[in-house]
């Protein structure tokens, strides 16, 4: 008989779940004021912890009620701000019912809200406005869509320290574009916010120093402006470091850590000053030991990354300070079987990735130390094909920044036959991830590196040709650079394999890219391609005449002084074939260009330009004489004679050698 009753009983709780969340409402509609706040005071009871009767109630459609009221001027004081309690607990829950509120314009009601004068009713409108900004289903733009509310709640930061704790919370949580850092800026944040950071009550300080770390994050206007500020007579960044001592709570040493960090990398504070090498690093280096929480052990990594990414000093300092190398492997040892472990198990391998990525990024032996690591480089191998896209990225960043290494090129990277898994990565990722690992490739393909051939081998030509056409211009340099490292005393085969795959349109096209790098890259393989005279020949005459065009665009161009050297260098690449020189002999034009190189002002362009010169003149080559006599008339000796007695050695000995082809 009891599987009968069960259907039946079911219904009744939940209907009787619905009448009672039902009365809280109706009692909202009393018309007897006293009523209405014991209603809303009893509402207030039921739902704190009850995430049931806070859907219930929301469905119901106490919000609208309770906005009403809220924002009633015959309604009292005390009737307002029990109203506002009871919103700020419905958005305690779940996301659902924020987005519920806000759906519901229950921000620009709290924000009018702000302007009474009482100020229990204000602290409740400020906590309801925290709790639903914090939640990441409410849009920030909200808080700066009104140009006068920013003002407002500065103004408010005077009234009490709950005022100061709910609105620096809303500061920290709102600030996310370096927009919203310029407005924050502009209305004063940093004058109203520094002296909080002595405040007595812990949360106020806290939440002023997480604002400053939101302020200063790759801003150099804010963190050049904190290096000056004093708080109570002692500057900020002193502020700071007595907050990273030991006996400070976690979550304080470790934002302070942030805030010097990013007022670091902004420039405002030098890497050799000792609040960053004595406080700082070593500070974020004890946020990664075993012993501290996953979040903390997480955002340590990352934060100490950030700050020795640049700075081959601090990654020294940091890879010898409590044996951090070997710490971060620790981080690959968390159980991920569960989905709920598998999320923080993926981003302490992100984080661990990261941090090696910036200690290895310039120094030889920490990239040993890093690849000599219990199983380092297998458990980069798996990196690249774990199923999240941030770890995919963090694995292809530590290995790319391995990948610097001569030393590890010759035998890690081939032991473990990195290439392998890089080449599928390559094959279908977003293009943050493609940049860092067609840039690995590029460094795999140069010359001395074992797994340049088994890579030709794979078919990579075309991948690296399509990278080319990508709208990305970082991808098409990686592309270009690749087959430029490719291109370098490569046989006939694959420069034929290349010269077709790309296609001379293409190439050409690339000419004209307007990136700048992409341009010096391209001119980079053209001139690689056109090495070894065979090679110089065949590709001259079936491509002479869209070169020659392409090399003379470049000369005329408003183009850069080493794009217009990397030019020439190709001209003396031209020059030096047997038939090839003949196409600088037969154009006029070119031959004008060169002579106006020679006598340019800069020594690079002079250099080249002569060395083309010499090419073309050399003795021992067929018609050798009648281009010495060309070149003549057009008064080259002269020039050359006037820089045998230049003042940079090399141009001098350049000429002098050239001169001799005359004298022979």
């Amino acid at each position: 008989m009891a599987c009968l009753l069960e259907a039946p009983l079911r219904i009744s709780v939940l209907s009787e779940v619905t009448a009672t969340s039902r009365h809280y409402v109706d009692r909202l509609f009393d018309p007897d004021p006293q009523k209405v706040l014991q209603g809303v005071i009893d509402m207030k009871n039921a739902v704190i912890g009850n995430n049931k009767q806070k859907a219930n109630l929301i469905v119901l459609g106490a919000v609208p009620r309770l906005l009403y009221l809220l924002q009633q001027p015959s309604s009292s004081a005390g009737l307002r701000t029990e109203c506002a309690v009871v919103l700020g607990s419905l958005a305690m829950g779940t996301d659902n019912n924020v987005k519920s509120l806000v759906d519901c314009h229950i921000i620009p009601a709290l924000l009018q809200g702000l302007l009474c004068q009482d100020l229990p009713f204000v602290e409740a409108c400020l906590r309801c406005l925290r709790t639903v900004f914090i939640s990441p289903v409410t849009p920030v733009q909200l808080l700066y869509t009104d140009s006068t509310v920013i003002p407002h709640l500065m103004s408010l930061l005077s009234r009490s320290q709950r005022t100061q704790e709910y609105i620096t919370q809303i500061f920290s949580h709102c600030c996310k574009t370096p927009e919203h850092q310029t407005i924050l800026y502009n209305q004063g944040a940093i004058q109203n916010i520094a002296h909080l950071l002595i405040s007595p009550s812990n949360k106020v300080r806290m939440q002023a120093l997480k604002c400053f770390s939101v302020l200063a994050y790759e801003n150099t206007q804010v963190s050049m402006t904190l290096v000056n500020v004093l708080v109570d007579g002692e500057l900020l960044s002193q502020v700071f470091v007595r907050m990273m001592q030991r006996d400070k709570p976690i979550e304080m040493q470790l934002t302070a850590a942030k805030c010097l960090t990013y007022m670091c990398r902004a420039g405002a504070i030098r890497t050799d000053d000792n609040c960053i090498v004595l406080k700082a690093l070593p500070c974020l280096v004890r946020m990664c030991c075993k012993d501290r929480l996953l979040e903390e052990r997480v955002e340590g990594a990352e934060t100490l990354a950030f700050l020795i990414e640049p700075d081959v000093e601090l990654q020294r300092v940091a890879s010898i300070t409590d044996h951090l190398v070997i710490m971060l492997a620790d981080y690959f040892k968390y159980p991920s079987s569960l989905d709920h472990d598998l999320k923080h198990a993926h981003e302490l391998r992100q984080a661990a990735f990261k941090l090696y990525a910036s200690l290895g990024a310039n120094d030889e032996d920490i990239r040993k130390k890093i690849t000599e690591t219990e199983n380092m480089m297998d458990r980069i191998v798996s990196g690249l094909s774990e199923s999240s896209i941030k770890v995919r990225l963090a694995a292809v960043r530590c290995l790319h920044s391995l990948s610097r290494s001569v030393q590890q090129l010759r035998t890690s990277f081939h032991d473990h036959a990195v290439w392998k898994p890089l080449m599928k990565l390559l094959q279908n990722a977003p293009d943050e991830v493609l940049v860092m690992a067609s840039s690995t490739l590029c460094n795999l393909l140069l010359e001395f590196s074992p797994s340049k051939e088994p890579i030709l081998e794979s078919g990579v030509i075309e991948l690296l040709c399509s990278l080319t056409q990508s709208d990305s211009p970082a991808l098409r340099v990686n592309g270009i650079w690749a087959l430029m490292n490719m291109a370098f005393q490569a046989e006939q085969k694959v420069k034929g394999e290349i010269v077709r795959a790309l296609g001379t349109e293409q190439l050409f096209r690339l000419l004209s890219d307007p990136d700048p790098n992409v341009l010096m890259k391209t001119l980079g393989l053209l001139r690689n391609l056109l090495s070894t005279r065979p090679h110089i020949d065949q590709i001259m005459s079936s491509h002479g005449k869209q070169i020659m065009q392409a090399v003379t665009l470049i000369l005329e161009g408003e183009h850069s002084v080493d794009v217009k050297e990397q030019t020439l260098c190709i001209l003396a690449n031209i020059a030096d074939g047997n038939t090839a020189k003949e196409l600088i002999m037969t154009n006029d034009d070119i031959l004008q260009k060169i002579k106006y190189y020679m006598g340019h002002s800069n020594v690079k362009l002079q250099l080249a330009a002569t060395f083309c010169i010499s090419n073309l003149i050399w003795n021992e080559e067929d018609g050798s004489q009648e281009r010495q006599d060309k070149l003549r008339e057009m008064g080259i000796v002269d020039i050359l004679h006037k820089l045998t007695q230049a003042s940079d050695p090399n141009l001098c000995d350049r000429a002098k050698t050239a001169m001799q082809q005359y004298l022979a």
